[in-house]
């Protein structure tokens, strides 16, 4: 019983996100809105910051799906919307910022980090391979080491 209302719960709460553009939003022709989800979901909310307007309930992810919608219905193309969006905003309100000169450190990042952890681990295992580990055998444990080896 326990485990049936989980998963009731569980399940209705997957679905949330789908609630989040009511159904005044959607546009008549499929087209347009299949565009315009496409480009909701690659803005950022700015109240929850970690979904897209598409995926938002917040008031400022509803106003920017309508303006989405109309920038699409007055005959502007994806690009167009995104930077009228992205002059208003900034780059911030993209899910993934774009490739630029300025977001090169952002994206090369990732990669600078791994070369450098790699050369410090090659840097530390080439100085730790020449050092003798351990100490060196006492005139007793050498002599029992001869013993045993010339038997």
């Amino acid at each position: 019983m326990i485990a049936r209302l989980l998963l009731l719960v569980g399940l209705l709460l997957s679905a949330a996100p789908a609630f989040a553009v009511n159904p005044d939003e959607v546009l008549a022709d499929p087209a347009l809105e299949a565009r315009a989800r496409a480009i909701s979901a690659e803005l950022r909310c700015m109240v929850c910051q970690n979904q897209s307007i598409d995926d938002s309930n917040a008031e400022l992810a509803k106003d920017l799906r309508l303006l989405v919608r109309k920038r699409l219905t007055d005959g502007d193309s994806d690009q167009q919307v995104m930077s009228y969006i992205v002059s208003r905003y900034g780059e911030f309100v993209l899910l993934k910022p774009r490739f630029e000169m300025k977001t090169v450190l952002l994206w090369g990042a990732p990669v600078l980090l791994i070369l450098a952890g790699g050369l410090s681990l090659a840097v530390f295992a080439r100085r730790r391979a020449g050092k003798p580990t351990g100490s060196s055998l006492t005139a007793d444990e050498q002599a029992r080491l001869n013993e045993l080896l010339d038997q």
